[in-house]
């Protein structure tokens, strides 16, 4: 957990705990011996560090559930502030959480320009634990603390060396921490010392009104503000005794409980463990089409390294084409993602072209074209005719039978499913579809992909919708059913948002335009269940040319390009609808609105794993956060029907299977984990 040495005067403690140096029991009960030992040895001073790749990511959330033990990380911290012997951080990597406040404690911090600092704990639904929120605005000032804590915010060492969170930076931290002038140690403030000055009441309430619109329903961001705010006028002891109080308190919150959920799916999202194959060598990706989706995958592996040729069908596609990746380049300049160099590196490694033989030695080609059947399979037709015959093939489609797809193709066991979500260079999630013929090789190339890429990569079967799409298809029509029945746009919205949604349905649709669900549901006609219930409004809307915001617009009215406004017709093409229909309107409150939503896409869920589309129910919980804007603080969709019990969920269900017994069947799924008291998540664990 922890090792440490001496030579000469001086003590080196490295911490050593891999991958990341969490501080768990063990290590809190080492640190305490090393700073017994160095007073012990009577150094001049110790420099701490990390072993690997971080300084330290913080503390162990593993033992978030369990009761504290002692030692606490605050005793720890506060003995190491205290001692007689300086204490230096030397720091490299990730110093998060636990870590920063290690480094705090410290006389002296020295950093790599490329260190990663901050005090996250409120993306875990806490607040810092062991003095951040007193420690850290007494180093940097009140202001600098309220922009980091409440937020999560990490910076990097150039920024810290900025703000006077880091003293030093240098390539060697600890090379440095040797040289400091120890007359200089000796006089340093110790950080819990310093006074955080004043700040107006003004400037807490503006962080509060952007936790609350930023961070909406969570309490952690808040309960982090008033702690900041108490460390004007509160000593340090009683600074950290509130803070305390607060982190247990609010880990034991389901709020907390769910936000961890979600942090150990996304560690966990990886390839399975009976995947035994090794994956195929990309040097080169082909990307097949030029627009929003394909630009922004394409950007996606120049970002990784790789060198792309983005395939268009003509000149005029082709400069489309390097138009929007010239436009994303400059928009990351722009955001300070990349310098000139890192702009230049991109260009020099990109191709766009309508020569299919100049991507000959691709190793992967990702076809990201127009959602159609026909034209997809005349692409692979392409593909496979200009690639080498090793070269693996891959589909965007949303929607489509990936086994039709992969069907076109001499050799389907080349091909899969990669659903990369808009804009595909900054969406973290990647449905990664199994067709019945892909080969373990290319579905260990998907996963190594998704790393490389840094995407969060999600294993779906086929079927229409795969995971995400088809919940959403739910979420829809549950809205659509709801809307004739007798809510409005607004209504269903309002509710949504209410629950954490940064938008409601109807609005999200507005957004993308309601042209690309009306396509769908054309595609769908012909297989569609005619004792489903059907309701045709949205297809009225984009017979009347509203589209949403394109066309200014949609469910609601967007004049002259502004915010969206409330459109008195909608109600009133909603309420002819209903009487077309012979439907008896009723009211509905916004809980019962947001119970109907909810369980309509739990119990679709529920199917998805019953029929294998999705491995295990956190897949659904990473899809569901990470690609269509499900509050992460809830934890996702099965972890939010974890948190009603699957007996509850079903008898919901069952109750509204009175009103239609075809749309509310509920799920085996469920009525498996009820009769056995299972959750969700423990059902696909066996």
């Amino acid at each position: 957990m922890l090792t440490k040495r001496r030579d000469g005067a001086y003590g080196y403690v490295e911490l050593d705990n891999p991958p990341v140096n969490a501080i768990g029991l063990e290590m809190r009960k080492a640190l305490l011996e090393a700073v017994e030992w160095a007073e012990a040895e009577g150094l001049e001073r110790v420099i701490l560090s990390g072993g690997g790749r971080a300084f330290a990511a913080g503390g162990d959330a593993s033992e978030f559930d369990a009761p504290p033990a002692p030692p606490h990380l605050p005793d720890v911290v506060n003995r190491i502030e205290r001692s007689s012997v300086p204490w230096i951080a030397a720091i490299h990597g990730a110093a998060l959480g636990g870590g920063c406040e290690l480094a705090l404690a410290c006389r002296y911090r020295v950093a790599r320009a490329d260190a990663t600092i901050g005090l996250p704990e409120v993306q875990l639904g806490v607040v810092p634990g062991a003095s951040g929120t007193q420690r850290l605005p007494r180093l940097v000032g009140l202001q600098k603390a309220l922009e980091l804590i409440p937020t999560g915010k990490t910076i990097r060492g150039r920024e810290a060396k900025a703000i006077g969170l880091v003293d030093e930076l240098d390539d060697d931290p600890i090379f440095f921490a040797e040289m400091t002038n120890i007359e200089w140690l000796g006089m340093a403030t110790p950080v819990g010392e310093l006074n955080s000055g004043a700040l107006e009441p003004e400037a807490f309430e503006a962080a509060r009104a952007i936790a609350h619109k930023k961070m909406r329903g969570q309490a952690a961001p808040l309960k982090a503000i008033d702690l900041i705010e108490a460390a004007q006028t509160l000593p340090l002891e009683e600074g950290m005794a509130i803070e305390r109080e607060a982190f247990i308190t609010l880990r034991s919150q389901e709020q907390s409980r769910a936000l961890r959920h979600i942090f150990f799916a996304e560690r966990g999202a990886r390839a399975p463990a009976t995947l035994r194959t090794p994956p195929a060598d990309i040097n080169q990706i082909a990307v097949v089409g030029g627009g929003m989706m394909g630009s922004g995958i394409a950007y996606a592996a120049l970002n990784a390294g790789y060198h792309v040729h983005l395939l268009e069908t003509d000149a005029d596609g082709v400069a489309r084409a390097q138009a929007n990746v010239e436009r994303i380049i400059e928009a990351s300049l722009k955001r300070g993602l990349i310098d000139e160099e890192g702009a230049a590196q991109r260009r020099a490694r990109f191709v766009a072209t309508d020569d299919y033989s100049s991507a000959a030695q691709a190793d992967l080609a990702i076809e990201a074209a127009f959602e159609s059947m026909e034209v997809k399979k005349e692409i692979f037709g392409r593909l496979q005719d200009a690639l080498k015959p090793t070269a693996l093939i891959a589909t965007n489609t949303s929607y489509l039978d990936v086994n039709e797809i992969a069907g076109s193709l001499k050799d389907p066991s080349r091909a899969l499913g990669l659903h990369f979500f808009a804009p595909a260079h900054i969406m973290k999630l990647l449905e990664i579809v199994r067709a019945d013929a892909t080969s373990d090789q290319a579905l260990a190339t998907g996963f190594a992909l998704a790393a490389k890429l840094k995407k969060i990569p999600v294993q779906a079967g086929v079927c229409d919708g795969f995971i995400g799409n088809r919940i959403l298809a739910r979420y829809r029509e549950a809205a659509d059913t709801l809307l004739i029945d007798g809510a409005t746009p607004w209504d269903i919205d309002e509710a949504m948002v209410a629950f954490g949604y940064a938008m409601g349905p109807y609005e999200a649709q507005d957004l993308s335009g309601l042209n690309i669900a009306f396509a769908n549901r054309r595609r769908q006609d012909a297989t569609r269940d005619p004792n489903r219930r059907y309701v045709p409004i949205s297809d009225r809307m984009v017979n009347e040319g509203r589209l949403g915001r394109k066309t200014g617009v949609g469910w609601y009215r967007y004049p002259g390009g502004g915010g969206k406004v409330l459109d008195p017709l909608i109600d009133d093409l909603v309420r002819e609808e209903a009487r077309f229909a012979k439907v008896e309107r009723q009211e509905f409150s916004a809980d019962e609105l947001r119970r109907r939503l909810l369980h309509a896409m739990i119990n679709e869920a529920a199917d998805i794993l019953a029929e294998g589309i999705a491995q295990k129910a956190s897949d659904i919980d990473l899809v569901m956060v990470h690609g269509y804007g499900f509050p992460r603080w809830r934890g996702g969709l099965m972890r939010y029907a974890d948190s009603l019990g699957a007996a509850n969920v079903l008898a919901t269900l069952k109750e509204l299977a009175t009103e239609d017994p075809l749309v509310w069947r509920a799920s085996p799924v469920l009525e498996d984990c009820a009769s056995r008291g299972l959750s969700l998540n423990e059902w696909t664990k066996g």
